[in-house]
C-alpha cells in the first residue's frame, strides 16, 4: 500500500501551517472567536486541538450535535475532547428540528439520504446560529479526501467559513493528530458520519481510506494513469481506480460556487 506518511518535520510545518491559518482567517474576518461542531471524530478533534492553539481555549465554541442515529460513545468522546481541552462547548439536541422538517414534508420519511443530508444541514444552522449571535467564525473539520469524493453534504458540513485540514488526506489527519497528542484510541477510530444508523464512512464509500488516499494522490492529483496506478496501490483494481475518478468527477458541483448564466455582452 501507498502511505502517505509525513515526516516529523513536515509534520510540524503542517501544525505551525494551520495554526497561523486558523489564527490569519480569523483576524482576516475581524472577529476573535470560532465555533465549531465536535462528533468525536478524528478530524474535529484535530481541528480543535489547533483551534485552540490558534485562539486560546476560552475563544473557541465547541458543538455537540447528537441526532436520532448518533452513537452514543461518539458524543461522549466529542464531550471529552472539549473537557480536556477546557472548551466551553454546548450540547443541542438536533431530533426536535429534524423531526420537524419531515412534519412539513413527511414524503421524506424513511429517504435515508435525503433526511441523513437534512440531519447535517440541521448541524450547519446550529453552527451558524451561534458562530452569528458570538460574532465568530465557523470552522470546518473536513479533510482532502472527503473534498476530492465529495463525500460531505452539500450547505451541510460543506457549509464552514474555512476548511483549517482542508489539504490533508485521511491518512496524514491521523498522523497529524498523533503528532499534537490526540489519544490513540481517537486517532484510530473508525470513522462515521453519523447520518444514519450502522453508517460508516468505508462501509458507504465501498473502499478503505488507505486505498481511497493513495488512489487520489496517484491519479486524481497525481499524473499516474488507470493502469499505472492499480499496478502501484495494493488490492486496488482498475476498475477501483476509475470508480474513484468517477466520484471526483461527479462530485465537481460540490467544490464550486453555485453556477450562473455567463454574462451576456
Amino acid at each position: 500500500m501507498i502511505e502517505l506518511a509525513l515526516s516529523e518535520a513536515e509534520l510540524e510545518a503542517h501544525r505551525e501551517h494551520i495554526v497561523e491559518f486558523v489564527r490569519a482567517s480569523v483576524d482576516d474576518a475581524g472577529v476573535e472567536r470560532a465555533v465549531l461542531g465536535l462528533s468525536g471524530g478524528i478530524d474535529s478533534t484535530l481541528v480543535a486541538n489547533l483551534a485552540v492553539e490558534a485562539l486560546g481555549s476560552e475563544n473557541v465554541h465547541g458543538l455537540v450535535m447528537p441526532g436520532a442515529v448518533s452513537r452514543e460513545e461518539n458524543m461522549s468522546d466529542a464531550e471529552w475532547v472539549a473537557q480536556g481541552l477546557d472548551v466551553p462547548y454546548d450540547v443541542f439536541e438536533i431530533n426536535p428540528v429534524v423531526d420537524q422538517f419531515l412534519d412539513a414534508y413527511p414524503e421524506a420519511e424513511g429517504d435515508t439520504v435525503a433526511v441523513g443530508n437534512a440531519r447535517a444541514r440541521t448541524r450547519a444552522v446550529l453552527n451558524y446560529l451561534v458562530a452569528n449571535h458570538e460574532d465568530a467564525l465557523v470552522l470546518g473539520t473536513g479533510n482532502r479526501t472527503e473534498a476530492l469524493v465529495g463525500y460531505f453534504t452539500k450547505y451541510g458540513d460543506g457549509a464552514v467559513d474555512c476548511h483549517p485540514i482542508g489539504n490533508l488526506y485521511k491518512q496524514q489527519v491521523r498522523q497529524l493528530a498523533k503528532h499534537v497528542g490526540v489519544p490513540a484510541e481517537l486517532a484510530e477510530k473508525e470513522p462515521t458520519a453519523g447520518l444514519w444508523a450502522g453508517q460508516t464512512d468505508e462501509e458507504e464509500l465501498g473502499i478503505d481510506y488507505d486505498t481511497l488516499d493513495a488512489i487520489l494522490a496517484l491519479h486524481v492529483d497525481g499524473p499516474l494513469s488507470v493502469t499505472a496506478t492499480a499496478r502501484q496501490v495494493d488490492g486496488a483494481s482498475e476498475d477501483d481506480v476509475r470508480r474513484v475518478r468517477e466520484m471526483y468527477e461527479r462530485s465537481e458541483h460540490k467544490r464550486a460556487v453555485p453556477p450562473s448564466p455567463e454574462r451576456l455582452d
